[in-house]
């Protein structure tokens, strides 16, 4: 798995990479000094998890991760604890106090790997969702067949993802990267951060701030798709 350090401190950098050293499954591919650095590694190779200290020169964690469109793994470094709860609030895999402690760090990849072992079972069994698709949805006591191309949109919300089909807006217990990387892209897009919108009920397109797109959907849904996934969105649509 591919791992970028993300900490301004270089004593704190050198002293993780020498804690990870022994657990092979984990590729430290670079490190970052501050969150405009961050981007552009991250850009740049695709970590699939990444080690965040959380006060940083200029902006901080937080920020980062509101910036991004699609977050690795998180797992937070820091020497605060008073951000825990907060960093629980964007699904942080872990909260590691510094010092950290091996064993802390031990116990922190297990739960890496055993999640990334079930994953990959679970992508084993799970072939592409399209549109023709019908799935079973159950919020509370309420319970659909929905056709995939009927739902207009995808929101994340936590570590649950709410559905919008006809008046209906049922939550399910899955996460926003989860649904994104099962849905056929053929079809479903992934706006920014917290959602995914279908393709086929986008009523209206118009230029947004900072370089990015507002998408109306039919159903009167307004998506803003992040500066950068509309360059792929145009790329999509042939804009």
């Amino acid at each position: 798995m591919k791992a970028l350090i993300i900490d301004d401190e270089r004593l704190a950098r050198v002293e993780l990479r020498r804690l990870l050293s022994p657990y092979k499954e984990i590729n430290i591919v670079g490190e970052a000094v501050n969150v405009e650095d961050a981007l552009d590694k991250i850009t740049e190779l695709n970590p699939e998890i990444i080690f965040l200290d959380i006060q940083m020169p200029g902006k901080n964690g937080f920020q980062l991760l509101e910036e991004l469109d699609s977050v690795p793994t998180v797992i937070f470094t820091t020497a605060y604890d008073e951000y825990a709860l907060k960093a629980f609030e964007y699904n942080a895999m872990d909260y590691l106090l510094k010092p950290i402690e091996p064993k802390r760090l031990e116990e922190t990849i297990k739960k890496i790997i055993e999640r990334d072992k079930k994953a990959s079972f679970q992508e084993s069994e799970s072939p592409v969702l399209k549109e023709n698709d019908q799935v079973f949805v159950k919020d509370g006591e309420r319970c659909w067949f929905v056709k995939l191309i009927n739902v207009r949109l995808f929101e994340s919300e936590g570590n649950y993802v709410r559905l919008y089909f006809d008046d209906n807006k049922p939550l399910i217990l899955r996460t926003l990267n989860y649904l994104d990387e099962r849905l056929d892209s053929k079809t479903f897009f992934r706006a920014n951060r917290k959602h995914i919108i279908n393709l086929k009920w986008i009523e209206n397109i118009e230029p947004w701030l900072n370089g990015g797109l507002l998408v109306k959907l039919k159903g009167g849904n307004k998506i803003e798709v992040s500066r950068r996934q509309a360059i792929k969105f145009k790329e999509r649509l042939s804009l």
